[in-house]
C-alpha cells in the first residue's frame, strides 16, 4: 500500500510540487490578516471570574489603565525649584496625551485648608520658580503628612515623586490606541529629559505594560526564529552530511511554519507573545519527520540501493512512525486547548496545525523534492551507525543493573514533583533587558508598585458613603491594609472626609477624624466636588449614586503566592469585622494570581486526556496491548524527571510552566514509537528474538533518535532565550523534559523490552 503510494508519488513529483506551491500560496495568503494583540485581557477567558469582578468594578468607576511617570532628581531632592518646575510642566502636558481624562501629581493636587470661614482648594504646587524656601519646606511637610500622596507620588525621602495619567481607551482599534499612547509619552519624556538632564524619568503603568507585550513577541521573532533555523542547518549538515537534504528540509520548514502562521490569519486568531513561539515550535518539530525521512534514505543508500528504491523504502519503513509521531504529538498540543488562558490555547491549536502540515509535506514534497536533487554517499558503515552498534551491546550487556538504576533514578527525581511552588510574578514575565521591566523595578523600588488590588465597599443605599458608621468601617479596612507588609499605599476616600472635617473646623488638627453626622458629610464632599477642577473629580473613588467607594491598594512586586495569601487575609478580616461589606478584590494582580492556579488544575485534566489519547492510538498503532502499556513509563517518565530536576534547580512552577506536561507528552512519544516500531519490525518481519531486535533498532533508528533530540533541544534552548518569561521557562523545562526522554528510551526501554520479551507472540 505505502509502496504504491511513494511509486505514485515519485511518477508524478512535478504535480505534487506544483500542488503544494499552489496550497502554499493560498495558506500563507492569511499572513497578511495576522494582528499582535497588546492588552494583558488576552491572557483571560470571557468568563474568567476575577476579569469579570475586575470589569464590573471600572464600569462603576473611572477605569485606571494608566501610564505612571517616576521623577528622580540626581541630587535625590524633590522639593528644588527646578525639579519642581519639571513637575509643574510634565503634569500640564501630560494632559495631552491621547485618551488622557486625568493627570494626578503633588503640583496639581488639590490642597485645601480653611481661611476664616472658607474652604479653599489650590494646587499644591504653583509657580515653583518663584517660591520661597519656607514655602518650599511647607509644600514638602504637606505632600508627605498627606496619606493620599505618601508612597502614591511622593516618596517619605522626598527623593521621587511621579505624575500618574488616567488612560480610557474608547475601544474601538484596541492595537492601535495602546501605540498610540506610548509614541506621543515616549517623545515627550525625550523632551523632558533634554530638558532638564539633573532629574531621570522612568514610565510604567497598565499601558506600559500592554505595549510591553507586542514589543517582547516581535522582538522574539526577529532574533529566536533566525537562531532555530541557524541551529537546524547545522545540526543537519554535521550529522547528516547532505546538502540537498538540508536544503529540503529547510524548505519543508519554512512551508510549514507558513501554511501555520497563514490559517492562524484567515481563522482570525490574534497573536500573544505564548502563541508567538508557534513558528519557533513549528520549525524544531518539523525537522524531525525530515530527519527521520533522510536518514533512513541514506542508510538505504550506503547499503547500495538507488535513490530511487531507498526513497521507497525509507517511506514505507517511516510513514507509519511519521504519521504516528505526528498525530501524537498533535494531540499534545490539542490538550492545551483545557487551559484556562486563551494565548496558551492558541499555542497548541497554532502549533499542532504546523506539525500536521509538516507530515503532510514530508510524506508528498519531500520524497518528491529528493527524487529531483543530487544525492551521493559511499557505500560504508558510517562511524555513526559503528557506535550505535557498540552502545546496543552496551544496553543489552549491563541490561539488567541498567534497568534497576534508571528505574530508581526515575522514581527519585519523580518524587521530587511535590517541592515544587505554585507561584508567578507577572512583572517578572519580562526579564531585565526590557525597558518596561527596569523601570517598573525601579518605581517600585523608590516610589510605588505597578501592583494594586481595588475593592468596591457598597453601603447599599443611595448616598450611603455619607453614613458616618459606613465610613468608620472603610476607614478600618484601610487601616488594617497599612499594617500589612506587602503594603505600599492605601488610597480611600475617608481620608478626604478626615481632611475637610478638619477644615471645617478650622483646621483643627484634633479634628482630623470622620464627620459624625452623615448630612456634614455629605454637605463637606458637595461643597469639596464643586471647587475641584474639571479631570480632577471623585469619580475614581466613588459611584455616581454615591452608594459605594472604592479601596485602591497599592502592594510591593510580590508573588502570585503572597497576592492570594493577602487577598484571603482581607476576606477574613471583612468577614469578623466588617461581615455586610465582604467583597473579592479585583485587579490585574488578581487575575494573573489566580490563572496559574487555574490553569494547573485545568491543564491536568488536559494532561491525562492526552495520555489517554496517546495510549489508545499506541495501543492501535503497535497492534499490542502489552507494548501500549510498556510504553506509558518511557512516555510519562520524561516530564515527571523533569518537574523533579525543575523542583532542585528553580522550585517555582507559574502559568507557562504548567502546560509543559501535556505538551511535551506528544513529543517525548516520538522517539518511544520510532524505537518500538523498528523493535517490532524486527521481530514481526524477520523473526528476532528481543536482544537481535533491540539492535536493530539502535542500528536502525538511534542516528535519527540522537539528531532528532539535538535538534529539538537545541530548537527549545533557543526558546529558552525569550525575554519574555512565559516563553523562556517554557522553553527550558521542554528542553530539560526531551534530553530526559532519549536517556530513558536508550537506557531503560530497551533493558524493559528485553526483559519483558515484548512483542514475542504480537
Amino acid at each position: 500500500m505505502v509502496i504504491k503510494y511513494v511509486e505514485w508519488i515519485l511518477r508524478w513529483r512535478w504535480v505534487v510540487i506544483l500542488l503544494t506551491l499552489i496550497s502554499l500560496m493560498a495558506l500563507a495568503s492569511g499572513v497578511r490578516f495576522l494582528e499582535f494583540t497588546n492588552d494583558y485581557r488576552v491572557f483571560f477567558g470571557e468568563d474568567n471570574p476575577q476579569l469579570t469582578a475586575f470589569d464590573n468594578l471600572q464600569d462603576t468607576y473611572t477605569k485606571n489603565d494608566n501610564v505612571l511617570i517616576m521623577l528622580m532628581p540626581k541630587s535625590g531632592k524633590v522639593f528644588e525649584p527646578d525639579v519642581l518646575e519639571a513637575v509643574v510642566e510634565l503634569t500640564d502636558k501630560s494632559w495631552q496625551i491621547p485618551y488622557s481624562i486625568r493627570v494626578d501629581s503633588i503640583s496639581n493636587f488639590q490642597h485645601t485648608f480653611a481661611e476664616e470661614d472658607d474652604l479653599v482648594v489650590t494646587d499644591l504646587i504653583e509657580d515653583p520658580i518663584n517660591m520661597t524656601a519656607e514655602e518650599l519646606l511647607k509644600s514638602a511637610d504637606i505632600a508627605t503628612k498627606e496619606p493620599l500622596l505618601l508612597n502614591r507620588l511622593i516618596s517619605p525621602k522626598k527623593h521621587a515623586t511621579g505624575v500618574n495619567i488616567t488612560i480610557e481607551l474608547p475601544g474601538k482599534n484596541p492595537n492601535a490606541e495602546v501605540p498610540e499612547v506610548v509614541s506621543f509619552v515616549r517623545p515627550m519624556i525625550a523632551e523632558m529629559e533634554a530638558k532638564y538632564p539633573q532629574i531621570d524619568f522612568y514610565t510604567t503603568g497598565v499601558i506600559m505594560m500592554n505595549n510591553a507585550f507586542p514589543e517582547a513577541t516581535q522582538g522574539d521573532i526577529k532574533t529566536l526564529i533566525p537562531m532555530v533555523f541557524g541551529a537546524i542547518i547545522i545540526g543537519m549538515l554535521f550529522f547528516l552530511r547532505t546538502i540537498p537534504g538540508t536544503i529540503a528540509t529547510v524548505m519543508l520548514i519554512f512551508f510549514s511554519i507558513l501554511m501555520a502562521m497563514g490559517t492562524t490569519g484567515w481563522l482570525g486568531i490574534k497573536m500573544t507573545p505564548p502563541s508567538a513561539s508557534a513558528p519557533t515550535m513549528i520549525m524544531t518539530l518539523a525537522v524531525a519527520d525530515s530527519i527521520h525521512f533522510l536518514a533512513t534514505m541514506l542508510f538505504q543508500m550506503r547499503k547500495g540501493m538507488s535513490k530511487h528504491e531507498s526513497i521507497i523504502e525509507s517511506l514505507r519503513i517511516n510513514f507509519h512512525p511519521i504519521f504516528l509521531t505526528s498525530v501524537t504529538t498533535a494531540v499534545g498540543f490539542l490538550s492545551m486547548n483545557f487551559s484556562d488562558s486563551p494565548p496558551f490555547q492558541d499555542l497548541g491549536n497554532i502549533t499542532a496545525m504546523g506539525v500536521m502540515f509538516a507530515f503532510v509535506l514530508s510524506v508528498t514534497f519531500l520524497p518528491a523534492i529528493m527524487s529531483l536533487l543530487p544525492v551521493k554517499t559511499r557505500k560504508v558503515q558510517s562511524k555513526g551507525s559503528v557506535l550505535m552498534d557498540q552502545f546496543a551491546e552496551f544496553v543489552i550487556r549491563r541490561r539488567t543493573p541498567l534497568l534497576w538504576a534508571m528505574g530508581l533514578i526515575i522514581v527519585g527525581f519523580t518524587a521530587l514533583i511535590p517541592r515544587n511552588d505554585i507561584n508567578d510574578t507577572f512583572v517578572e514575565y519580562f526579564d531585565e533587558t526590557i525597558e518596561f521591566r527596569q523601570h517598573t523595578d525601579k518605581v517600585s523600588d523608590n516610589l510605588t508598585g505597578l501592583y494594586f488590588i481595588d475593592y468596591s465597599l457598597d453601603s447599599k443605599s443611595e448616598g450611603g458613603m455619607s453614613e458616618p458608621e459606613f465610613l468608620r468601617k472603610v476607614q478600618a479596612f484601610a487601616d488594617w491594609y497599612r499594617q500589612q507588609p506587602e503594603v505600599k499605599h492605601v488610597n480611600v476616600i475617608a481620608d478626604t472626609f478626615k481632611r475637610l472635617n478638619k477644615n471645617m473646623h478650622g483646621d483643627d488638627a484634633e479634628m482630623y477624624k470622620l464627620p459624625e453626622e452623615r448630612n456634614l458629610a455629605a454637605q463637606y464632599l458637595l461643597l469639596y466636588e464643586m471647587s475641584l477642577p474639571y479631570g480632577l473629580d471623585l469619580n475614581n473613588q466613588i459611584s455616581i449614586d454615591k452608594s459605594a467607594t472604592r479601596v485602591s491598594v497599592s502592594l510591593e512586586t510580590i508573588s502570585t503566592r503572597e497576592t492570594l495569601a493577602l487577598e484571603q487575609r482581607a476576606v477574613d478580616w471583612m468577614e469578623k469585622n466588617t461581615p455586610e461589606l465582604v467583597t473579592q478584590g479585583a485587579s490585574p494582580a488578581i487575575m494573573f494570581s489566580h490563572i496559574g492556579m487555574r490553569n494547573i488544575k485545568s491543564m491536568l485534566t488536559g494532561t491525562v486526556v492526552a495520555l489517554i489519547v496517546i495510549s489508545l492510538i499506541l495501543i492501535f498503532a503497535l497492534r499490542s496491548f502489552k507494548l501500549g502499556m510498556l510504553s506509558l513509563i518511557p512516555n510519562l517518565a520524561p516530564a515527571g524527571m523533569a518537574f523533579g530536576v525543575w523542583a532542585l534547580l528553580v522550585g517555582e512552577v507559574g502559568l507557562s510552566i504548567s502546560v509543559v506536561a501535556a505538551m511535551t507528552l506528544g513529543i517525548v512519544v516520538d522517539d518511544t514509537v520510532h524505537f518500538l516500531s523498528k523493535y517490532l519490525r524486527a521481530r514481526r518481519e524477520q523473526g528476532l528474538n528481543a536482544e537481535d531486535a533491540v539492535r536493530y533498532a539502535f542500528s536502525s533508528v538511534g542516528i535519527a533518535l540522537w539528531v532528532t533530540t539535538l535538534v529539538l533541544v537545541a530548537g527549545f534552548m533557543v526558546l529558552a532565550q525569550s525575554h519574555f518569561q512565559l516563553n523562556s521557562g517554557m522553553g527550558l523545562l521542554t528542553a530539560v523534559t526531551i534530553t530526559i526522554a532519549l536517556f530513558i528510551d536508550f537506557l531503560f526501554l530497551p533493558p524493559l523490552l528485553i526483559y519483558t520479551n515484548a512483542g514475542a507472540k504480537d
